[in-house]
């Protein structure tokens, strides 16, 4: 005799229940391990740009080009001075000088269409770092924040 194998209805409905649960529970913590993935392209792209701002200096004794406040306007920097890392994905950059030609501040802003949209990132002259946007929330950090519970 062959024995009828086969769900009830009930049991079919209560698998999609618990898979219904594990979804709600799995997918915003994997959208932000995907996220928080993404940020630390913006800490190297700015870690990079500030070594090069001070080799920059260094060399010329000032951060921009003396005519406008761009930052390592030189033909010498033109390899590097349009703050577009290579690998860049997920970031652009932006740099911006001091009137006064000794100071700088570089900007990492998330691009729109990726995950790290949202998410704005400092460093300046003297190696402060600061995050004044974080998952879409302004915001006055003295570091770059990686969660929502700190640097």
């Amino acid at each position: 005799m062959a024995a009828f194998v086969g769900f009830s209805l009930i049991e079919a409905m209560m698998a999609v229940a618990v898979m219904a649960i594990l979804a709600t529970v799995t997918l915003p913590a994997y959208s932000d391990y995907q996220r928080r993935a993404y940020l630390p392209e913006a800490f190297n792209g700015l870690a990079d740009f500030r070594v090069r701002m001070e080799h920059f200096y260094q060399d010329h004794q000032r951060y921009g080009s003396g005519a406008d406040s761009a930052c390592a306007g030189d033909p010498s920097a033109a390899g590097w001075n349009a703050f577009a890392p290579r690998d860049a994905q997920n970031f652009s950059y932006r740099c911006a000088v001091q009137a006064s030609q000794d100071g700088y501040l570089i900007v990492a802003t998330g691009r729109p269409e990726s995950s790290a949209a949202g998410h704005v990132f400092t460093i300046d002259h003297e190696g402060r770092h600061g995050t004044v946007l974080f998952k879409g929330r302004a915001v006055d950090a003295d570091c770059w924040l990686t969660s929502d519970g700190g640097c």
